[in-house]
């Protein structure tokens, strides 16, 4: 798997601060995607254990809520198992951290994958331009879902993180 950036003490993607990995590739190729740049799984830097250190130096600040994986698309097929094995580890290491994990696949595509078992929070859906609105939290457009995996899982309906 590769990567853009590993973004420190980030305010917007997910609650509180935190570390926010950018994944390369994309099979989605949304109109409008603020980071098209990211979509060609072989652009940007190999995912290595220096990456992977990066990450996990951020998570051991008290004031680091957590995680956030974005993109391009963290559960595209190229990144699925690179992605599982991090949030894994991110889990046993650090359980009370938090990890979002935004995707273009619905939650009823994805609800099945290992991945989800140790993500805490899915923002699903495609980007759609005409569904914009700048005044959403956590989200690009209306048709997008800020999931509570954990609720979601016990109930077998989909909870809306804060409901």
């Amino acid at each position: 798997m590769k990567y853009h950036n590993i973004t420190h003490d980030d305010m917007l993607n997910g609650t509180g601060l935190r570390v926010v990995l950018w994944v390369s590739g994309c099979s989605h190729k949304c109109k409008g995607c603020q980071n098209p740049i990211t979509w060609d799984c072989e652009s940007g830097i190999e995912f290595d254990r220096y990456a992977e250190n990066e990450i996990f130096k951020e998570l051991e600040n008290d004031y680091i809520e957590g995680l956030t994986l974005s993109g391009g698309d963290p559960l595209y097929t190229k990144n699925r198992n690179t992605v599982t094995k991090l949030v894994k580890k991110v889990k046993e290491f650090y359980p009370n951290k938090n990890i979002w994990l935004y995707t273009g696949y619905t939650w009823e595509k994805i609800k099945d994958l290992e991945t989800i078992m140790y993500v805490d929070v899915v923002v699903d859906g495609k980007f759609i331009e005409k569904f914009r609105d700048n005044n959403l939290h956590w989200r690009g457009s209306s048709n997008q879902r800020i999931i509570d995996v954990k609720k979601t899982l016990k109930s077998g309906k989909v909870v809306i993180y804060g409901e």
